[in-house]
């Protein structure tokens, strides 16, 4: 697969992969917006590791860019490798104005998680969305502008609990 950018507004994927680094205070959530085969359409980076602040140039972007957007992935370079409360929020209102599903996933540390959302609720209640084993060319460049180090997946055994997957850690 190769890189394709299309000349986003704020310099892009390869633009944001430039500053990596993995020291806490240069940990920042990243987001990608993904057409077919993996192309970076445009991304945004917060100041923060925890939060990803609204931005009007973002839903500019989205807006713009609906008609090839089939996913929106964003780090949590402290984890959790899960979907927040936030996160979940902003994926059913971006389903719901697009009138079409969506893929979303998180890359942590720990791995990344994928979700596919669609507009009526699921009948089961909330899914928690699945680990992917073989990540996508274009998470590395997530991680490394996100401040996550190169090579910090961790490979830690998953269990589930009340439909929620649950990373196990040994402390050091």
């Amino acid at each position: 697969m190769t890189y394709r950018p299309s000349s986003p507004p704020n310099g892009g994927g390869a633009a944001l992969a430039a500053r990596g680094s993995n020291t806490a205070s240069s940990m920042r959530e990243v987001l990608f917006l993904l057409g077919d085969d993996g192309a970076i359409l445009w991304s945004d980076a917060s100041h923060s590791a925890v939060h990803l602040p609204d931005s009007r140039a973002r839903w500019e972007a989205i807006w713009s860019l609906r008609g090839r957007i089939v996913e929106v992935a964003h780090s949590h370079p402290l984890g959790p490798l899960a979907f927040s409360h936030e996160d979940e929020t902003t994926m059913r209102a971006l389903v719901t104005s697009l009138g079409r599903p969506l893929l979303f996933s998180i890359v942590a540390p720990s791995g990344m998680l994928r979700r596919l959302v669609r507009e009526e609720p699921a009948a089961s209640g909330r899914s928690t969305g699945s680990l992917v084993e073989e990540e996508p060319w274009w998470t590395s460049l997530l991680r490394l502008a996100s401040g996550i180090a190169a090579g910090e997946r961790a490979s830690a055994p998953l269990t589930t609990r009340g439909g929620s997957i649950l990373l196990e850690t040994k402390e050091k």
